[in-house]
């Protein structure tokens, strides 16, 4: 193996020809530049330089040598800052696991401000409801997830990307569309489209429990799972539902949405890593979806 350093000696001696020029280039004595450019033509066997009392010249050897040693010390210099911008975040890989309601709003703005300021890192998306996430982030399989909390797993770490208020989707032509807010309780008697307990239990939860504040259990018409769906379903008529307020961004026809008189608590958005982890990427991931950034875009 050949010390670098005696590499980068030859080869500013091979610019200067003169070992006086490179040694202080070098910043080293010339007696020391004399003696690495012996020990390099001792290591290889071979003669690189001629010398003279009036001149240094590189022999054939040399000049081979010196178009080699230049390539490997390039090499060296690439890998280094490879290294350092790798190590900040500036390269490498992060893979994203995101539910779909998030790409109607706040995933598609994350994605663009990351990609905005680490374009060389590899992002790596997968679509997957939150019951997919938590054992994906767990095993490795994903980094960082964009997800609903709670999350009970002490492994995980969490940080709140946006609060989200509950509104009402209606038909067109229905008697309360016109309104811009509406109570629970005049929704009583209506047919519900409901997200499934076993997909979208927290959903299913809360608007059960809202719906029960209010003095009556929804008449549920039809069961979904995706938002784009259930909004879908407004629009054909088949009933009216209660959905985040992201499903605003749908702008589907046919369709009003109504705020909530009584002001139901909000469901989160959040993103979901494993503690410890070391990846630079992540780091750099976590440090441009702070909630500053992310609530100027998402009002």
């Amino acid at each position: 193996m050949i010390d670098t350093r005696l590499l980068r000696s030859f080869t500013v001696l091979a610019e200067e020809l003169h070992f006086g020029a490179a040694a202080r280039r070098l910043h080293i004595a010339q007696p020391a530049l004399t003696r690495q450019i012996q020990q390099l033509e001792a290591r290889l066997d071979v003669t690189l330089l001629e010398r003279t009392a009036r001149r240094v010249s590189l022999t054939a050897a040399g000049r081979a040598f010196l178009t080699r040693a230049r390539g490997v010390l390039n090499e060296l210099e690439e890998a280094a800052a490879e290294a350092r911008r790798v190590a900040e975040g500036q390269e490498g890989a992060i893979r994203v696991g995101f539910i779909h309601s998030s790409t109607y709003g706040i995933t598609p703005r994350i994605i663009r401000h990351f990609r905005e300021r680490y374009p060389s890192v590899s992002l790596d998306l997968h679509e997957m409801p939150i019951d997919a996430q938590i054992p994906a982030l767990l095993n490795g399989t994903i980094d960082v997830g964009i997800l609903r909390p709670p999350l009970s797993d002490a492994r995980l770490a969490t940080r709140i990307l946006a609060h989200e208020r509950f509104v009402i989707a209606l038909p067109r032509g229905h008697a309360l569309s016109g309104e811009g807010t509406v109570s629970l309780r005049s929704l009583a008697g209506e047919r519900f489209i409901l997200f499934t307990q076993e997909r979208s239990p927290l959903f299913y939860e809360r608007i059960k429990a809202m719906c029960h504040a209010a003095g009556f259990s929804p008449h549920v018409q039809q069961h979904a799972t995706q938002i784009h769906t259930m909004v879908g379903l407004v629009a054909a008529g088949i009933g009216i539902a209660i959905l985040p307020e992201v499903a605003r961004n749908l702008h589907l026809p046919g369709v009003s949405f109504c705020a909530i008189e009584e002001n139901p608590p909000t469901v989160e958005v959040a993103l979901g890593w494993r503690t410890g982890d070391a990846n630079p990427a992540l780091a750099a991931f976590l440090g441009v979806t702070h909630a500053p950034l992310v609530a100027t875009d998402e009002a």
